[in-house]
């Protein structure tokens, strides 16, 4: 077994999570929802600065978009503590999932309600872990 691959055993059986690092601040929150609207590359880098204001994160290059046929739309920031990413979907239906992992402590309800104004989303659900 090489240090790249994991233990077969454990790639069949579940493993209990436990925290590593805990000397580490590591935060995730993941956010889907249905925008009112098909989402596009400017707005998905419009709202990834945005969203870095919102949450106190410092920005260190411009978002960066790309676009599949099969998959929809996907962006990246980087920020000084980490980043976000932003997928969109239109079919099979107007969809969209933010992963947003930091090492800096933010406010998951102003990232939620921030997102869920910025695409009108008529649902949107969120997991913090």
């Amino acid at each position: 077994m090489t240090p790249s691959s994991p233990a077969p055993d454990l790639l069949s059986r579940p493993v209990a999570w436990r925290d590593l690092a805990p000397e580490i601040l590591r935060q995730r929150l993941v956010i889907e929802g249905y925008p009112a609207a098909p989402v596009d590359d400017a707005q998905i880098r419009t709202y990834l600065s945005a969203l870095s204001r919102e949450v106190d994160m410092v920005q260190l290059l411009e978002p960066v978009t790309h676009r599949s046929d099969l998959y929809g739309w996907a962006g990246w920031i980087h920020w000084e503590t980490s980043g976000a990413h932003f997928y969109a979907w239109e079919q099979p239906r107007l969809f969209f999932s933010v992963d947003i992992y930091t090492c800096k402590a933010f406010d998951p309800d102003v990232a939620v309600a921030f997102t869920a104004d910025f695409f009108a989303a008529r649902t949107v659900v969120a997991k913090g872990f």
